[in-house]
């Protein structure tokens, strides 16, 4: 017995240390954010602060990456959570972004955030009147190219988030920006695998600015628009064939099967004559099995950046030698331009795919859509 009550003692020391640990480490459940079809990206909303993962910024990353987006009066000391355990804090509200592609500013306009932009690489490349306003007004800086930013002048405009994006993930400029303290998330909405969850993406730059209903209620027109629209095309049978891309040094570069620009062919009612193909990337084709299969293509979307039948020819002459070049029958995003010449498609399209599968059943089945405009596609001059 006396040998037994050390024992015992020791046991439910022990056993109550156990218990106390396992509390310790019992996290609080937050309040997941709603997505449909995006898989890039989730948020976890609790009383003080926000969990934002970004699961696959580029598509061979091997990890995933979480930020702490913290409420307001809660500064980064704040005991519930480790800075250990988060590739960055960022304190909300968000007053100063620099984003770095042309994809991430309709989400800002949308938004109604345009002057929370100090800077961004290449504002030549920006179509939107109302930032456009703000670069005459000096109020965005330019900050050089994506691959080289100009760090200087971001550090000096300190803002409290940078987001970028990558191919692989090495951007030493966005390292030397993390370095110094500033936050830096990759926004991988061009890697997603529908036009509707790059479009979703939205909700993450919702969830940055505190205004997921808003970004939620823009979302879902958006959807019901294109939805709409897809089901209006649904039971065509008679499906134009399709052709796109252009040839470059020998090589015919087109969307692959599987890609978000063939879905919006299928869902427009037009026949890809490769929407069976896969892989990732473009196909790279030589021009002697792109014409046996789509000499006699109804339509040709695309054609690279030439901006009429007279550059597409100088560009190759084979070109000519499609029935869709003879018919005149070729329609390009290219032409479609801001006030600096930058492709409004290129900005504006991944976040409204609406209105580009709009532009599509018009071009393939103009009686099914008789009262809208081509916003996006114009036909090639």
């Amino acid at each position: 017995m006396k040998n037994f009550l050390p024992i015992f003692f020791i046991l439910l020391i022990v056993s109550c240390k156990n218990e106390v640990s396992k509390t310790s480490v019992k996290t609080e459940s937050g309040k997941t954010l709603t997505i449909e079809y995006a898989k890039g990206f989730s948020v976890e909303t609790f009383k003080t602060h926000k969990i934002l993962t970004i699961e696959k910024p580029w598509p061979e990353a091997e990890k995933s990456y979480r930020f702490a987006l913290l409420k307001s009066g809660h500064d980064t000391s704040f005991g519930a959570l480790e800075k250990s355990q988060f590739d960055g804090m960022i304190k909300l509200p968000i007053e100063n972004i620099v984003v770095t592609s042309t994809t991430h500013l309709p989400a800002l306009e949308l938004l109604d955030e345009t002057e929370t932009l100090t800077g961004f690489p290449g504002v030549d490349y920006i179509s939107s009147e109302k930032i456009r306003e703000r670069i005459e007004q000096k109020k965005i800086r330019e900050l050089g190219k994506n691959e080289g930013i100009n760090t200087e002048v971001l550090l000096e405009l300190n803002p409290d988030v940078v987001v970028g994006f990558g191919i692989d993930g090495n951007n030493r400029s966005l390292e030397t920006i993390k370095k110094s303290g500033i936050p830096v998330i990759f926004n991988g909405d061009w890697v997603e695998e529908s036009p509707l969850a790059k479009a979703e993406w939205i909700k993450f730059f919702g969830a940055l600015f505190n205004k997921e209903k808003q970004a939620d209620s823009i979302f879902k027109q958006i959807e019901n628009n294109y939805l709409e629209a897809k089901t209006l095309a649904k039971n065509i049978e008679n499906k134009p064939t399709v052709l796109a891309g252009a040839m470059h040094s020998d090589v015919w570069y087109l969307p692959n099967g599987t890609s978000t620009e063939a879905q919006l062919f299928e869902d427009a009612g037009l026949n890809y004559l490769w929407k069976d193909s896969k892989g990732t990337g473009s196909l790279k084709l030589n021009f002697e099995s792109v014409f046996v299969k789509a000499k006699n293509a109804n339509i040709w979307l695309n054609p690279s950046n030439y901006t009429s039948l007279q550059t597409l020819k100088n560009g190759s002459e084979q070109h000519s030698m499609f029935s869709a070049y003879k018919n005149k029958n070729i329609f390009t995003v290219t032409n479609t331009t801001g006030e600096t010449g930058g492709v409004t498609y290129f900005e504006l399209g991944l976040t409204r795919p609406d209105l580009v599968l709009k532009d599509l059943i018009k071009i393939g089945h103009p009686e099914l859509l008789p009262n809208h405009n081509l916003f996006f596609f114009k036909k090639l001059p």
